[in-house]
């Protein structure tokens, strides 16, 4: 009976952390984080998650070394540009996608002078740290 009680227990701390976290989405606005990703590199900061929108302008070859990654270049709606690289090791490959087409991404930034990049669009697999995802028509991808 104890042991029921403390997977109970950790079971409802998890369902609270996940909303807290569900909460913390919706109440920044696109226009906060199109202010954070040009906040991100203006100061040339990395390593920080950020959850963006926009058009797929440009779709690159895949690295097929492990760990393999597709890639394509995103534009906010600010016109700034980011690459975006999506392991495919770790998470499905999109393979719907087409240069003009919208999508949602969270991810970890990292600064470059092109713009930046955005990659850990997937879950962690051993679970240590937040994992991040693509919503591509509808499909989240992680």
């Amino acid at each position: 009976m104890k042991k029921l009680i403390q997977i109970t227990l950790l079971l409802l701390i998890a369902v609270g952390y996940w909303y807290i976290n569900q909460q913390r989405f919706e109440q920044t606005s696109s226009n906060d984080q199109i202010q954070l990703l040009e906040k991100y590199y203006q100061n040339k900061i990395s390593k920080k998650m950020i959850k963006i929108s926009g058009t797929t302008v440009k779709l690159l070859a895949d690295d097929t070394i492990e760990p393999r990654h597709q890639k394509f270049i995103l534009e906010a709606s600010n016109g700034m540009s980011v690459l975006v690289t999506h392991n495919i090791d770790l998470a499905p490959r999109i393979n719907s996608l087409n240069e003009g087409d919208l999508v949602e991404i969270y991810g970890q930034y990292e600064w470059n002078h092109k713009g930046g990049l955005i990659h850990w669009t997937h879950h962690d697999p051993k679970s240590l740290r937040e994992g991040g995802w693509i919503i591509h028509n509808g499909k989240k991808y992680e």
